[in-house]
């Protein structure tokens, strides 16, 4: 019997890494299309052991026919369309660009699976951000969208393309609303990798404050690693569908910062810079977390809190990693690596 065939476009990214890993081990033939050249961003894949074990194939979202061209050669069973120009702040910068990759990008591969690949089960990557102006203490898949930045708004796009799809075609096209979910493995551009890397450089004396945006701000945090079985398993269900993953618990960056200092044994003071912050300590403590209005976003979201209930029914899928040990599994990784000079 022929191996199953996946299709991963954003494989040198968090959620690639990991989903390549997973279905590796369930004995796919993985094959990783990326836009880049080169393997210097492929230090998760390395990190993870399964780089040699991947397939890399040229495929840039911006251009139809080469879009096409693969989609044709390929014909993979399962397509998980991970890649994305993911940043919200700087979706505010580059607007047009998000736009092409995150709206444009999710039609130009959906049109190429209806015309040349019809039977390939699709996996969108949505996200919590479309809920944004939250309109529900909890958001599910009923819940109405109010996206609040660049990002979202080309999210919505590719989601709503990817139900049209679906109707309209008779796809097997499924979205993932995910809820934030990190890792050793994010990016440092996002918040919670930027707090765990700051805490081990102060560790290891390297820095000596981190700067950041509003502590208020609440999500949901989980585990990335758990996060893409999820996207499996909704393409393993009899019928297409979309899904909430989240863990149903709600923390602020706040409490993000105080625990990942608390877990490398760092005591800390706060101070702002003309924001006012709850709890600010003017201690003799040394401060290590400083509050910048550069790093607010023009439009924020105050608190995104999911409703995981339907992916428990139907998938069987729940969140095993509480927020404390996902904390302290990325500080220790990093501490580990900043320890050994590793600079990503």
């Amino acid at each position: 019997m022929a191996r199953k065939k996946a299709l991963i476009t954003g494989i040198r990214g968090q959620d690639g890494a990991y989903l390549a890993g997973f279905l590796l081990e369930r004995g796919y033939e993985v094959i990783g299309a990326d836009r880049r050249s080169g393997d210097s961003t492929s230090w998760r894949l390395k990190e993870m052991g399964v780089e040699g074990r991947i397939k890399h194939i040229y495929m840039d979202l911006l251009e139809y026919t080469n879009v096409m061209d693969v989609i044709k050669e390929i014909r993979p069973d399962e397509l998980y369309n991970l890649a994305a120009q993911s940043f919200v702040k700087t979706s505010f910068d580059q607007p047009f660009l998000t736009a092409q990759v995150d709206a444009l990008g999710v039609l130009t591969i959906l049109d190429a699976v209806r015309h040349f690949s019809p039977s390939t089960k699709f996996y969108q990557a949505s996200s919590s951000e479309l809920f944004g102006k939250v309109q529900a203490a909890a958001q599910d898949e009923k819940t109405p969208f109010h996206p609040r930045s660049p990002y979202a708004i080309a999210k919505l796009f590719g989601h709503w393309t990817t139900v049209n799809y679906r109707e309209a075609y008779n796809l097997y096209c499924c979205s993932g609303i995910l809820f934030n979910h990190e890792s050793p493995f994010r990016g440092l551009e996002f918040v919670t990798r930027k707090v765990t890397n700051g805490v081990a450089r102060i560790k290891h004396g390297l820095q000596e404050t981190i700067a950041l945006g509003n502590l208020e701000s609440r999500r949901d945090w989980g585990y990335a690693k758990e996060y893409v079985e999820a996207m499996w398993l909704m393409l393993q269900q009899k019928d297409p569908d979309d899904y909430v993953i989240a863990t149903g618990e709600s923390r602020s960056v706040r409490e993000f910062v105080q625990l990942a200092f608390g877990i490398a044994g760092i005591e800390i003071a706060w101070e702002g810079t003309g924001v006012k912050t709850r709890g600010l300590d003017r201690s003799k403590k040394k401060v290590r977390v400083t509050v910048s209005p550069e790093f607010f976003r023009p439009a924020e979201v105050e608190s995104l809190l999911g409703n995981p209930r339907k992916a428990r029914k139907k998938l069987g899928w729940k969140a095993k990693t509480s927020f404390e040990e996902l904390v302290r599994i990325m500080v220790e990784a990093d501490i580990k690596r900043v320890g050994a000079g590793m600079l990503f």
